[in-house]
């Protein structure tokens, strides 16, 4: 069968990770980006067509496949929506939309145009979170009585004043949304949906510079029973500090920490122990700072994979959906919605 042929739109600095991945599985066939600069820079890189008018591509560029939206969190789904209508697969980088609307939209578009809708979630990835996900569901740990999820790290002013959208309510949406929308995500894949929150969120350290809070203490109980608490901060002085999830069983406590979820850092597990995790891929480093693990080849394997292969979908629209839900339920429990 001949290669899937893929378009990007958003052509800032996540979008050179997906074309590494598209050039490496498929055909780059067109980029686009309002800032023609940045359209060409890629374009020309792969020798994709370019431009800088999303319509002008969905028009003119019929034998699309799949779209990639890496455009700011509050474009997702105006975005992903016309890509359906003109019969195009999408894969959304995350969070999947800032409101749980815009997100039904998507999946109802999606449906109604019988077209995937992929979601970029690539910390399920990482091989210590998998080898405990393996774990919980094998049920290596007993009952789950509680988790502690901790998420620290540096976004400081030159990250948000370079960028148009970065700190904005619009656009962006929240630090939950561009830092912590992966850690949701894992909370909903390894232990389900949140029932209950409490939460303070505080703008600490960027006013003037942001629209949102910089900090958050989340106390949350799930439809499991299972209680938790959520710490997370872009305050940690000059550098990354530290993303990690602690895990309570009957039957075994464990601790994935490091930077970004990348180390399993404690086990202690009646009668069973976690061996041969492999080192698994290296941050995203975007210059000025470091994001989460660059799992994208796995991401755009998976989608090769179910488009191709019917394979079975790694993160989809309801689960995109969901970590977004989450997103708003500690935002109105925090008084910010």
């Amino acid at each position: 069968m001949d290669k899937l042929k893929f378009a990007i739109i958003g052509c800032g600095r996540i979008a050179v990770r997906h074309a590494e991945q598209i050039n490496r599985l498929a055909i780059l066939q067109a980029v686009c980006d309002k800032v023609e600069s940045r359209a060409l820079l890629l374009g020309e890189k792969y020798g994709s067509r370019v431009y800088a008018n999303y319509d002008e591509l969905l028009v003119n560029e019929k034998e699309i496949d799949v779209i990639s939206v890496c455009t700011p969190n509050g474009l997702h789904a105006e975005h992903s929506i016309k890509a359906f209508r003109h019969g195009i697969h999408v894969l959304c980088e995350k969070p999947m939309a800032i409101s749980v609307f815009d997100c039904g939209e998507m999946i109802k578009e999606a449906e109604k145009y019988n077209k995937r809708l992929f979601v970029v979630k690539q910390n399920r990835y990482n091989p210590p979170v998998r080898a405990i996900k393996q774990a919980l569901d094998e049920n290596r740990l007993g009952k789950i009585l509680s988790i502690q999820l901790n998420c620290f790290w540096n976004r400081n002013t030159d990250y948000y004043s370079e960028s148009e959208w970065k700190g904005t309510n619009k656009l962006d949406g929240g630090t939950l949304f561009t830092q912590y929308s992966h850690f949701i995500d894992l909370l909903y894949w390894m232990f389900g949906d949140i029932k209950r929150v409490e939460a303070i969120t505080r703008n600490l350290n960027h006013e003037k510079i942001i629209e949102f809070e910089d900090t958050g203490v989340v106390v949350m109980e799930f439809y499991n029973g299972i209680i938790g608490t959520m710490n997370y901060t872009v305050n940690s002085f000059a550098k990354n500090m530290e993303g990690s999830l602690t895990i309570f069983g009957e039957k075994g406590t464990v601790k994935i920490g490091g930077q970004y979820l990348n180390e399993l850092e404690y086990q202690n597990i009646e009668d069973y122990k976690i061996t041969g995790i492999s080192e698994g891929n290296p941050p995203n480093n975007y210059g000025q700072y470091v994001g989460s693990m660059s799992n994208h080849d796995k991401v755009y394997e998976n989608v090769i994979d179910v488009l191709v292969s019917n394979g079975r979908i790694g993160t989809n629209g309801f689960e995109g959906l969901k970590t977004v839900e989450i997103i708003d339920k500690i935002y109105t429990a925090a008084g910010r919605l």
